[in-house]
């Protein structure tokens, strides 16, 4: 079955990027534009994976993951997330609210495509 991910930015062109690399690479794509919109986007589309940008408006990347781990359906989803910050400090808060894994913008496709079936199989 065909995997569905959830991607969360505040760039429509990054959501627009990850939608066209991602699709092509044969993933069903739903976005959101901030981390509030997300989280309701989670409840609706119930995503088998969730890559989520740290600096957006309204509720940022840290607090999306947090809200989402809090979640009991969501525990075992894993979650990605895609930044231009790449300090050892925000990866560990990222992994400590509990994300996954990390990958720093811009991405290569291919790679985000492999990150994307080695968490997700």
């Amino acid at each position: 079955m065909t995997k569905l991910i959830l991607t969360v930015d505040d760039s429509a062109s990054m959501r627009m990027l990850l939608k066209t690399s991602l699709t092509s690479q044969g993933f069903r794509i739903e976005s959101a534009n901030d981390g509030q919109h997300g989280l309701e986007r989670m409840h609706e589309v119930k995503p088998d994976l969730l890559i989520t940008d740290i600096n957006m408006p309204k509720m940022d990347g840290f607090e999306l993951i947090e809200a989402v781990r809090k979640v009991p359906e969501f525990k075992g989803v894993p979650i990605l997330v895609l930044s231009t910050e790449f300090s050892d400090e925000k990866k560990t808060r990222a992994r400590n609210a509990g994300a996954t894994g990390w990958i720093t913008k811009p991405f290569e496709a291919t790679k985000l495509g492999a990150a994307i079936r080695r968490v997700c199989p």
